[in-house]
């Protein structure tokens, strides 16, 4: 059974020990005819994800695959913001020739664009709630807890102790 069909009857939340990172990375193809010049951009991706799965001690805790802002992109979980750095510069994986093939041939043409955001947590400073629900996410990189039906973000994440549900849970 693949990971993406096991549910979890009920509701989990996830944790992760110490600080992590979370990584965003996406593309847009904003000139869709000129197949050639964004193909590259678009097929790197996966060789980079298989290598970073087949490398667990590489740092990268977890890969989620979606659509934001136009575009595919990936959600990555990393055990620090350093080895996601040492990845990207590593002149022995695939993310480095995949990045200078970019700017060689689309950096400045505007066929295809690429983004990303970095976000530093702290251990401790963020809450997730699962509900009938795969592992993803924060659940696929840690490891999934269930909840009680009464749990509440501001809960989870320590801001209001007291929070009351505003809806019946399950």
């Amino acid at each position: 059974m693949g990971v993406l069909t096991h549910i979890h009857p009920g509701r989990f939340s996830a944790t992760l020990d110490g600080d992590f990172v979370v990584f965003l990375v996406g593309m847009r193809i904003n000139r869709p005819r000129r197949v050639r010049q964004w193909w590259p951009v678009f097929t790197a991706m996966p060789k980079m994800l298989r290598e970073l799965e087949q490398h667990p001690e590489l740092g990268c805790l977890g890969s989620s695959l979606g659509l934001m802002y136009g575009g595919p992109a990936v959600v990555q979980q990393w055990r620090s913001f350093e080895d996601l750095a040492a990845y990207a510069r590593a002149k022995d994986a695939t993310h480095l020739p995949a990045w200078r093939e970019f700017n060689r041939r689309t950096r400045d043409n505007g066929v295809v664009g690429i983004w990303h955001e970095t976000y530093r947590v702290e251990a401790g400073a963020y809450e997730s709630i699962y509900g009938n629900m795969p592992a993803v996410g924060l659940g696929k990189a840690g490891e999934l807890l269930p909840l009680g039906s009464t749990s509440t973000a501001a809960r989870r994440i320590g801001t209001r102790p007291d929070d009351a549900q505003p809806v019946p849970g399950y």
